[in-house]
């Protein structure tokens, strides 16, 4: 083993607007062993997202809450280090819920994990967002429920996140007109001048109501929304007839106090009869392959770009996570927490 300790974050209380250090303890554990039928990995990245946040509440949401006293829960990549599951040798770079710490057991009676594609020659930061959960999540929000056709207008909220970059970059690949709304005006030009979204908006200028309307001449088609409030009003409020709102994310109520108001264009739904359909992307599991194969042909054309933000060490997640909120990241947070310890298939 690359080290004989496993470091293990545990939530130890429910957070009260940003997380806090303080809301998590530091564990020292031993390494797991592996029964029959499983296997050890050792995390290599974890993925930050907006749903850590809501699994530390207290409410459940699609997965009940982290209990206080476990392992906080997250999304992560982590290769096979010792095993007694032929169907997961040494060296096997799998995803799934890792979790917040080092070393984790997998295979029978123990976390479920999928093994990557391998082959690709892709970077694995590359596999954990826009061909991991991030990708995947833009890529079925638009093709399973929004399904755009070539020529709509798609708005595209956090559009400078990871996977609004990736689902603006999607429907531009599906023929559409893309919008996007994001938070600066660096992350506007990086939107149009490197993703080749149509027109992007930043929500911080005070006329960016009347820029939404003036970009979105013949309405709104679809909308994949990843924020809420005050943002998917504004979107509600020009819509089409028959139009599809992919309700992907929330971010904007995540860390509130109070409610956050609105939608108040709600009846602009029924008026234009529109759809409002939310999803998990594990809903798709079983066309998880394809996706991916999908997305590693458009990344290798270079028609599917992307841009990450990696924070180096299992040290830093209490506080990384942070950043989803408060506009410091651009395209796919990830925390690094060790190189590969083992050649990769």
């Amino acid at each position: 083993m690359e080290s004989q300790i496993n470091r293990e974050y545990h939530l130890v209380a429910r957070p009260v607007g940003q997380v806090k250090e303080s809301d998590f303890q530091l564990i020292h554990a031993p390494i797991p062993v592996p029964g029959p039928g499983q296997a050890v990995a050792r995390t290599l990245y974890l993925s930050l997202d907006p749903a850590n946040r809501v699994w530390m509440n207290e409410r459940a949401s699609y997965m009940p809450p982290v209990k206080l006293g476990d392992v906080m829960r997250g999304f992560g990549m982590a290769q096979v280090v010792a095993s007694n599951n032929p169907q997961l040798p040494v060296g096997t770079v799998v995803q799934g819920l890792t979790g917040w710490r080092d070393y984790l057991l997998i295979g029978d009676g123990a976390e479920q994990m999928m093994p990557v594609v391998s082959g690709l020659q892709i970077p694995l930061a590359t596999m954990m967002g826009v061909l991991g959960i991030t990708g995947l999540t833009a890529y079925f929000g638009l093709t399973e429920i929004g399904k755009p056709k070539a020529g709509e207008t798609v708005v595209i909220s956090a559009a400078a996140g990871a996977t609004g970059s990736v689902a603006g970059q999607i429907a531009k690949q599906l023929g559409c007109r893309v919008v996007g709304i994001a938070g600066s005006d660096d992350k506007c030009a990086w939107l149009t001048q490197e993703l080749g979204f149509d027109v992007a908006i930043n929500y911080k200028h005070a006329d960016w109501q009347k820029q939404l309307g003036a970009a979105c001449p013949a309405g709104i088609d679809v909308i994949f929304e990843n924020v809420g409030g005050e943002i998917l009003d504004a979107s509600l409020a020009r819509i089409n007839l028959h139009a599809r709102i992919i309700l992907c994310g929330l971010i904007a109520s995540y860390n509130a106090e109070a409610p956050v108001p609105g939608p108040y264009n709600f009846g602009n739904v029924l008026m234009r009869r529109g759809r409002i359909e939310g999803f998990i992307v594990t809903d798709f599991v079983a066309k998880f392959p394809a996706a991916v194969m999908q997305l590693a042909q458009w990344h290798l054309a270079g028609k599917l770009k992307h841009r990450d933000t990696i924070v180096d060490g299992l040290q830093l997640a209490p506080t990384a996570i942070n950043r989803l909120f408060d506009g410091s990241t651009t395209g796919k947070l990830l925390i690094k927490v060790a190189d590969a310890p083992l050649p990769i298939p």
